[in-house]
């Protein structure tokens, strides 16, 4: 029989065995024994399955609350520790992965795995009793090995630390996590980023903090972030020393370093952020590291007012398609006689389902169904350390496949050997995984992984197992596209209901005196800026995009050409009223409409140079958002987009300061007067535009430039023409001659 074995939170290693690492670790016991030794104490595995091969697993099912007096006089009493649901999960998920490879057809068709899963106690010393244990057989008193050390090959799942790179060193460890390096890196980047330059570093008393705060130093130098203190958590916890870190006044309590960095695990911050919150201390804000960042003790709403906002690097996630079912199985009516189920119970229910005498907790059935709050257990919607065991499960079935599979005289091994299946050395499967751990991440699907790029219109599903269409995105006939459809119909409608009063009263005083021509060309301009709106609604094609732009700038260029003419005709009306002046001989109808002609005539050459050198054109982005396609109209020459905006704005530039200059001319209706409010508005809106469209992606960008329109024209629309409209229906008696003159009798 064979023996491979799963390894938890790392706190030391010694030269026999990795006491504690979280790990799978492969070894092959001697077949003889060289002294005879005397079995002093059993430490038996909570969950057995036999098998060819057999993974044992060392899980931290309980983490250390009170440490019992080690003084090596007399046999120890038992570690006083509390149930973790959560460890215990990753435990199931062992056996989750063993059952699915035994019930597999093409990895391991011919051999079964089997497993024995101990506890640790997230303790070195209980740990290592677990290990001592997995190298010995199925049954202890059996085991024909009580000294020297059987070689292991270790598979982390958990264990972080920098400590285990050095491959001189540990030769046989491999892990599906990443190392601390990375972890103190990010970390170093976020105090950083957040510019927190007063810092304190509490971590565990083993190797895994002790190297990642070295690290962490390491980042920070050179840089603006400075530590104010360095503490250390015991780790046979001492609730005196904890409270001098916290209370000290120097240290958390009072100093002025309200970030702290800690890296620690589970057990060891569960009695330690107890002390804390006692000591009722807020204000700190907590960056955690990944072994209990995401730990599900720390989720109570308890927790909350002092751990609220703590941030931190979680191990990467995955998806474990069966694990929701196989945990709902687990049950104390399933396994009446294990003593973790029953402890899972108690946890999960406050209650007792078994007959135990003196137990205080109420008694239920033992059969209560397993629901979504009791997350500590249930939690699968992202397994993190779950998902690391089951890549590890699979690491080894794989390599040992890869083994069982070897041909005669085309091994991989000395005169091309191939392993014998009955007699499996540990490094001839640390070869095996040397060679095939590259891609343990997908070992577990090795069939679904023929990795193909999906085409450029189409995009991954949910599982990646399949290429779906892309989402399109334009300004569509949408609640927004709809929107800016009616807003541009009532614009235009309006305009047209003041084109036809004007019409209609075209022979009366403040129609006549405003230059009724010049009124009805800038009305009819304005009518087609409204709804040259409705050219940036729907799918973009080659018209639709020529059409855009240039259809807005000539409209508004003609639109601005005529408010000009306007304003430059009431600057001569009120200059030619002196002895001697003739301009407005000079600003008749003919130059008024050669004025307009000629500078609408620039922009269309503009626009015409445009559509002839690099015309807009319907274009599909796919940088934006990659699950997306925007289809937009790209503007082909940026030159000529921002000239035809430019030439827009020096007319109306232009048309506000002869305005402004004439804002001040006699007259109980001064057209010149809004004329400037109306420049006011029409600029404020475009140089809002501006940045607002730069940022804008795809189908924004187009309502954006909609709203611009759109605002711009009612801008126009109202100052211009509601003061007008207003006299001319509600005021008639003020529609004369000689009230909008100012020469009214008295």
């Amino acid at each position: 029989m064979h023996l491979l074995a799963l390894l938890p939170l790392l706190v030391s290693v010694s030269d026999l065995i990795l006491t504690s690492a979280p790990s799978i670790s492969i070894f092959f016991p001697a077949t003889s024994a060289t002294k005879v030794c005397t079995l002093q104490n059993s430490f038996q595995p909570d969950f057995v399955a036999e098998g060819d091969f057999v993974i044992g697993g060392i899980f931290p099912l309980h983490y250390n609350q009170e440490m019992p007096d080690l003084n090596s006089t007399y046999l120890p009493p038992p570690v006083n520790c509390r149930f973790d649901p959560r460890a215990f999960r990753w435990a199931q998920t062992l056996r989750l992965a063993v059952d699915e490879i035994n019930q597999s057809s093409e990895l391991l068709p011919n051999n079964t795995l089997g497993y024995k899963i101990f506890d640790s106690c997230a303790y070195p010393l209980t740990g290592q009793r677990a290990a001592l244990a997995m190298l010995n057989g199925l049954k202890e008193r059996d085991a024909p090995v009580c000294s020297g050390a059987s070689p292991l090959l270790a598979i982390s799942y958990f264990s972080s630390c920098a400590c285990f790179t050095d491959r001189r060193k540990f030769p046989t460890f491999f892990r599906v996590i990443p190392n601390d390096d990375y972890q103190v890196k990010a970390i170093a980047q976020l105090l950083i980023h957040f510019n927190w330059t007063w810092v304190g570093l509490v971590r565990g008393d083993h190797e895994y903090g002790r190297f990642a705060v070295q690290g962490l130093l390491q980042e920070l130098q050179g840089t603006q972030v400075c530590v104010a203190y360095q503490e250390m958590i015991p780790l046979l916890y001492n609730r005196k020393r904890a409270l001098e870190i916290i209370s000290n006044y120097f240290v958390m309590r009072s100093s002025l370093a309200k970030v702290v960095v800690v890296f620690s695990a589970e057990g060891e911050m569960t009695p330690f952020l107890r002390d804390y919150m006692n000591q009722n201390i807020t204000g700190i804000q907590w960056v955690a590291s990944e072994a209990w960042v995401t730990a599900s003790v720390f989720t109570g709403s308890e927790y909350y007012p002092f751990l609220g906002g703590t941030i931190g690097f979680g191990i990467r996630k995955g998806h474990i398609q069966k694990l929701w079912e196989y945990l709902q199985t687990v049950n104390p009516q399933q396994y009446p006689d294990n003593v973790l189920v029953h402890e899972l119970w108690e946890a999960l229910y406050g209650c007792s389902s078994s007959q135990s005498f003196g137990s205080r907790l109420p008694s239920c059935s033992g059969q209560e169904l397993l629901l979504e709050q009791h997350s500590a257990y249930m939690n699968t919607s992202s397994p993190r350390v779950a998902y690391n065991v089951y890549k590890a499960v699979y690491a080894v079935a794989h390599s040992l496949h890869n083994l069982l599979l070897c041909q005669k005289d085309r091994g991989p091994f000395l005169n091309n050997s191939c392993a014998q299946s009955n007699n499996i050395h540990p490094w001839q499967v640390l070869n095996s995984i040397h060679r095939y751990f590259m891609k343990v991440d997908m070992l577990q699907n090795e069939r679904a992984f023929d990795c193909t790029f999906c085409p450029e219109d189409f995009w991954s599903n949910e599982n990646r197992t399949a290429c779906i269409s892309k989402k399109v995105e334009f300004l569509a006939y949408d609640t927004l596209g709809i929107i800016l459809t009616l807003i541009a119909v009532v614009g235009a409608c309006l305009t047209m209901a003041v084109f036809a009063v004007f019409f209609y009263h075209r022979n009366t005083a403040i129609v006549r005196v405003n230059n009724s021509e010049l009124s009805f060309f800038i009305l009819f301009a304005l009518t087609l800026c409204f709804l040259c709106c409705l050219v940036f609604i729907g799918e973009p094609t080659v018209w639709s995009c020529m059409l855009r732009h240039t259809a807005f700038s000539i409209t508004f260029s003609l639109c601005i050409s005529c408010i000009l003419g306007k304003t430059l005709v009431v600057l001569a009306a009120f200059t030619a009223t002196r002895p001697g002046d003739n301009i407005m001989k000079w600003l008749g109808p003919k130059q008024q409409r050669a004025i307009i002609f000629g500078s609408t005539a620039v922009q269309v050459i503009i626009c015409v140079a445009w559509l002839i050198d690099a015309p807009p054109y319907p274009s599909r982005n796919t940088e934006y958002e990659r699950s997306k396609i925007i289809l937009e109209c790209s503007v082909g020459s940026n030159l000529a987009f921002w000239c035809v905006l430019g030439y827009i704005g020096l007319q109306a530039c232009l048309c506000f300061v002869l305005a402004f200059l004439a804002r001040k001319l006699p007259g109980n209706f001064n057209e010149a007067k809004f004329i400037t409010f109306s420049m006011l508005i029409f600029c404020a809106v475009w140089l809002a535009f501006i940045p607002a469209y730069i940022s804008s992606p795809g189908n924004y960008a187009d309502a954006v430039e909609s709203f611009a329109i759109l605002a711009s024209g009612f801008g126009l629309l109202f100052c211009l023409f509601a003061p007008k409209c207003y006299i001319i229906l509600l005021k008639p008696e003020k529609n004369t001659k000689q009230h909008l003159m100012g020469k009214e009798k008295k």
